[in-house]
């Protein structure tokens, strides 16, 4: 099934807590087998962009659109629970494990999808294989273990739910470098393990670009700019101003 058509498209969308509108008009979009990632500081919008397409937020106006398996999902007034039982897996800035139990049960509690639950023993393997330090604790509580460990945990236990399309919200926060580093490639793997569309908000410029098929930069809850390319993500000066603090 090394072909992927599953695609998520946010068109057009405006999104407010109470009356302090946080997206304006945004319009994004991860096509079959692309990794796309959305480049902002924080406080831009990003989280709520996804919170939007996982049903946690209502959208004031706009689509939001999901092509899975060749079926077509409008996502907007769905729950989050029929959303994942779609395909749909969320990495959750902050991790949001369940600190009181083991490695081992937080990846079986992440299984939840009903189309996942005949795929448990082949993907906790995997799972175990690209993060062999979950293996060796899998039965340590979640809560004792390290920010990169977690985080391990937290792609880990999105992908025994089978997704077909991954978001992963800043899966950089509180990471020393090296482990930065390691959590991308991390995500890279999975993503073609599994053929998956990944949808990624990150503010670690130069390591999401290491991946990225292309990206957008969120400012203001606005899209300030969209680059069909790393390469043009690389060569922008909007960008080289904001991440990398050069002069243009």
């Amino acid at each position: 099934m090394a072909h992927n058509d599953n695609s998520i498209t946010v068109d057009g969308i405006d999104a407010a807590y109470g009356a302090v509108r946080v997206l304006e008009n945004v319009s994004v979009r991860a096509a079959g087998g692309e990794t796309v990632v959305l480049l902002g500081t924080n406080g831009n919008g990003k989280s709520t962009l996804m919170k939007c397409m996982m049903g946690m937020v209502r959208p004031q106006k706009g689509s939001i659109t999901a092509v899975i398996d060749g079926e077509t999902h409008d996502l907007v007034g769905k729950s989050t629970e029929h959303i994942v039982d779609l395909g749909i897996a969320l990495v959750p800035e902050g991790r949001r494990l369940f600190p009181r139990q083991t490695v081992e049960e937080n990846l079986l509690l992440g299984a939840s999808r009903r189309k996942a639950r005949a795929q448990i023993k082949p993907n906790l393997e995997f799972c175990f294989e690209i993060f062999p330090r979950l293996a060796e604790r899998k039965n340590q509580l979640a809560g004792s273990m390290s920010g990169g460990e977690q985080q391990m945990l937290a792609l880990a236990r999105a992908l025994m739910l089978s997704p077909r399309i991954l978001l992963i919200d800043e899966p950089s926060v509180g990471l020393s470098p090296l482990l930065v580093s390691r959590t991308i490639d991390a995500i890279k793997r999975l993503k073609d393990h599994y053929h998956l569309t990944v949808l990624m908000a990150e503010q670690n410029f130069v390591q999401a670009v290491r991946i990225a098929d292309r990206g957008y930069v969120i400012v203001h809850g606005k899209i300030a700019f969209e680059g069909s390319s790393a390469d043009e993500l690389n060569n922008n000066d909007l960008i080289r101003q904001f991440y990398l603090g050069l002069d243009t």
